[in-house]
């Protein structure tokens, strides 16, 4: 559980108590609703990360809604975008292991997080990994509803595949930029778990890919 469900829980458990005694049980019910939904959305529950050499894992659960190819400073990168709803796990994990080289937070609007558009006008946190010789970007966008972005590390800071950094509240969208010599394994539609559920591997020969994606699948990290 991250601490913040606790903060909101207990806060809304009060009011409800206030309520309760001042206007009788059945108005205290919402904000008892409420402190529930707030426990079960701030859940953080443990995940098996896979150990296979240059796996990029999930930062986040949800839903990928884009796979495209993009131009950053000229070179050419793979957009991986993956969308959370307020019913998602919002705990957000390093997609790779390495040391955090940059982190790059912006301010910004608060558009859908289906939006196109969101993941360069929204506020969001870039933040760049260096590791095995690669070098990743993921971006944690807030959405509709977010309001808050948080990350708990800072450049030079090291990081494990999987290892938890930080989270969004509500609604959002993570990216994952990738070089676009990346060796996808995953498609638009599919639903992700974030630290465990494979999205690409970097630096691998495409010989091995076979081999690799089928113990993924039994170990149901994939």
């Amino acid at each position: 559980m991250v601490p913040d469900g606790y903060y909101y829980a207990l806060a809304l458990a009060g009011a409800a108590v206030v309520i309760g005694w001042l206007a009788g049980p059945v108005w205290a019910l919402p904000a008892c609703l409420l402190a529930l939904f707030f426990l079960w959305f701030f859940r953080d529950p443990e995940r098996v990360v896979p150990d296979f050499a240059g796996a990029v894992v999930s930062p986040g659960d949800g839903k990928v809604t884009d796979v495209s190819s993009i131009l950053v400073n000229g070179t050419a990168h793979t957009r991986i975008s993956i969308f959370l709803s307020v019913f998602d796990v919002h705990v957000n994990r390093s997609p790779m292991a390495g040391v955090i080289r940059e982190v790059r937070y912006q301010k910004g609007k608060f558009l859908n997080a289906m939006n196109p558009a969101s993941a360069e006008h929204n506020e969001q946190n870039a933040v760049t990994v260096e590791g095995d010789g690669q070098t990743i970007v993921f971006k944690q966008i807030a959405g509709l509803l977010a309001r808050r972005i948080v990350f708990t590390k800072k450049v030079g800071d090291p990081v494990k595949r999987g290892e938890r950094v930080g989270l969004i509240k509500f609604g959002s969208r993570v990216d994952v930029l990738l070089d676009a010599s990346a060796h996808l394994q995953i498609k638009v539609g599919n639903r992700v778990k974030g630290g465990s559920s494979v999205l690409a591997f970097l630096g691998r020969g495409t010989e091995s890919l076979t081999e690799v994606a089928a113990e993924s699948t039994r170990q149901g990290v994939l």
